[in-house]
């Protein structure tokens, strides 16, 4: 059976390490500030915001909360987003999404300072990813490397395949995977499900990240034994989260994300990251 890998765990260390430098900024007099917007009455958006809400306060990190109701206007949302921007005590800004039906996300993200951008996906931010300059990396894909490292998973020099194009995941991750950085320097593939010959492809992975949203996408046959498998795609069956992986994965794989508790937590930990890493950069 493969090995777990077991994102609770490494999210754990990250806090500790984030705990420390948190209390370091605040004995400069600097309290890290992470202002969120939540429009409307969505259930698994709410349970995010407030996960995030409760691990900031874990960490020391202080919270700038705003919940609008689900007709708020553009103009609504726009000003809780310049005030965030303006605001001093806030160093970096979350904008929960999806926002409601005819509300233009794009415009309402590209208002965000990139500079308190705590998603990394500002287009700022993306453009520096492209070119290896430093800035706010997207959080799921920085998880996913970390959570890689951390159970000393050769990447390096591996064919990794990546499942997916999506902005928040498949098509940063693979520019990150590919970039000549620790834990990464790896020959990328991107599939998605209109590709011919898709299991051949996601069979040649000695590294395979599924984020396509599908649950079960991956089965065991379509793995190669002893790769390294992780499922950052999700979908609900009611309120039952679904892993992109389908259970007998883990009888061929050699490392393997649980249904929970795999990627999930490493996003959460590097937002946090990111969220100190703004404050840092303003002392």
């Amino acid at each position: 059976m493969a090995q777990l890998l077991d994102g609770e765990r490494v999210a754990a260390g990250v806090k500790m390490q984030l705990t420390e430098r948190v209390a370091r900024l605040v004995g400069t007099g600097v309290t890290p500030g992470l202002g969120t917007l939540l429009v409307g009455e969505d259930p698994s958006s709410a349970r995010y915001v407030a996960m995030k809400v409760a691990e900031c306060a874990e960490i020391g990190v202080r919270s700038f909360d705003v919940h609008l109701p689900a007709d708020a206007s553009q103009a609504d949302i726009e000003a809780v987003v310049d005030r965030f921007n303006e605001d001093p005590a806030v160093h970096s800004i979350l904008v929960q999404l999806p926002l409601p039906a005819g509300v233009d996300e794009a415009a309402v993200l590209m208002r965000v300072r990139p500079e308190k951008d705590v998603d990394g996906l500002h287009p700022v931010n993306l453009g520096r990813l492209v070119m290896g300059n430093p800035g706010p990396l997207p959080c799921t894909p920085q998880g996913i490397v970390e959570l890689l490292a951390a159970f000393d998973v050769p990447v390096e020099g591996r064919h990794v395949v990546v499942i997916g194009r999506g902005l928040t995941i498949g098509r940063p991750l693979a520019l990150l995977l590919a970039m000549k950085r620790p834990h990464c320097n790896a020959a990328v593939t991107v599939v998605h499900t209109g590709v011919e010959d898709f299991a051949d492809l996601v069979r040649a992975g000695d590294v395979v990240v599924a984020a396509a949203g599908r649950a079960g996408l991956v089965t065991a046959d379509m793995v190669k034994p002893g790769a390294a498998v992780v499922g950052a795609g999700t979908s609900f069956a009611g309120r039952r989260l679904l892993s992109d992986l389908a259970e007998d994965v883990a009888e061929v794989a050699g490392w393997v994300t649980p249904r929970l508790g795999g990627v999930g937590p490493m996003t959460r930990a590097m937002l946090l990251r990111n969220a100190v890493l703004a404050a840092e950069r303003t002392r």
